[in-house]
């Protein structure tokens, strides 16, 4: 391989991407452009759920308990209904995602020491967010319900009471459980992945639909040497995109960087061999710009966003859909990114997703090398 044919095929292409406008915006715009959106607007954060209470008892508990719901910062009592009409009607009209129904006999049954249920009532239409409310509702009541009882304890026994259980839950790496923290290093992967393999995915094919290739053939360049020549313009786009997804995060969504800047830098380059290898392979076996597009964005972007673990929690999915998981390279830079901005480990708890990814990458551009025929057929 000689560097200098490289360096020529290089500066071709970098060439083109400055007299093509729609090639610089899809490398360098539109990346920012989805890091803008889906940082402001995609979160799985619930907070503030409106809720409506019926308060059927109407006594010192049930007020003691709805004010622990409207101080949480998890509720916001929006309103009182006095039948079920009033509640379906604002559930209907989504004024309200949960109502709250305390029964007749609740205080009662409370000086009684018996169990004394109330209706949580939930818009199950976003079973997400209902579900989350849920968890929200069951913890407000239990913590109320363990103070109640440890107040009586103390009123019916003068002597000192058993001790209990006293759990206090710490979270580690995101204290303040902020699913943005969660979600942007899963972001920057994705958008590498889609916009890198779509990118790379033109070159070859373009080559090929405009004649260039025939000249390019006719040439002492070697297969290798091309396909170095292609990925270097497009390897320094995926530079500047990570940069400025970095510098975006750091300074404008304030995500923690705990782990190393060099190793995130790093991987950072592994993932990007991966995504425009993988690209330009799309583009060497079809031979055709809109055929390798539309390949290229349905196996990279559906995997990405589905079975990478970048929202869904792969735990949770049946063990075939995780096999497949495990062959998207997204996956293993996700957990990477995750790894280093949130928990800061480094190649010690990350080395098997590198190694994979390394392997990956270079498996990919050795079969982009042997697939790609030096002659017009």
């Amino acid at each position: 391989m000689k560097l200098q044919r490289v360096a020529a095929v290089a500066r071709k292409e970098f060439i083109h991407i400055l007299r093509d406008p729609r090639s610089l915006g899809m490398g360098i715009a539109i990346p920012m452009l989805l890091l803008f959106l889906f940082g402001y607007a995609l979160t799985l954060d619930v907070d503030r759920v409106p809720l409506m209470v019926w308060d059927q008892s109407g006594t010192t508990e049930s007020r003691d308990l709805i004010s622990r719901f409207s101080g949480s910062r998890y509720f916001t009592l929006t309103g009182h209904a006095v039948t079920y009409r009033e509640i379906e009607r604002a559930i209907d009209r989504r004024d309200v995602l949960m109502a709250l129904v305390i029964p007749p006999d609740f205080a009662r049954k409370l000086r009684t020491g018996a169990a004394a249920p109330i209706q949580a009532i939930l818009d199950g239409s976003d079973a997400n967010t209902a579900t989350i409310a849920l968890g929200y509702a069951e913890a407000v009541t239990q913590s109320w319900s363990q103070r109640i009882t440890v107040e009586q304890s103390k009123r019916l026994s003068p002597l000192p009471t058993v001790g209990r259980v006293d759990v206090r839950p710490r979270v580690w790496f995101n204290t303040d459980m902020a699913s943005r923290n969660y979600i942007f290093p899963g972001l920057i992967a994705v958008i590498m992945m889609v916009i890198s393999a779509l990118l790379t995915s033109l070159t070859v094919a373009r080559e090929w639909e405009t004649g260039t290739m025939e000249q390019l053939i006719s040439t002492p360049l070697r297969g290798p040497e091309l396909i170095a020549g292609k990925l270097i313009p497009y390897f320094a786009i995926g530079i500047l995109d990570f940069i400025l997804s970095v510098l975006v995060g750091e300074f404008i969504f304030d995500i923690p960087l705990r782990g190393s800047l060099g190793l995130l830098f790093a991987m950072s380059l592994i993932f990007l061999l991966c995504a425009l290898a993988f690209g330009l392979l799309i583009s060497i076996i079809t031979k055709n710009q809109r055929l390798a597009s539309q390949i290229a964005m349905v196996t990279t972007m559906l995997p990405a966003f589905l079975l990478s673990g970048f929202i869904f929690p792969l735990d949770t999915m049946p063990a075939p859909i995780q096999a497949i998981s495990r062959i998207v390279t997204a996956t293993y830079f996700v957990t990477i990114l995750r790894g280093i901005y949130l928990k800061g480990v480094g190649l010690e708890v990350l080395g098997k997703e590198a190694v994979f990814l390394a392997i990956f990458g270079v498996a990919v551009v050795v079969i982009s090398v042997k697939k790609f025929r030096k002659k017009v057929e």
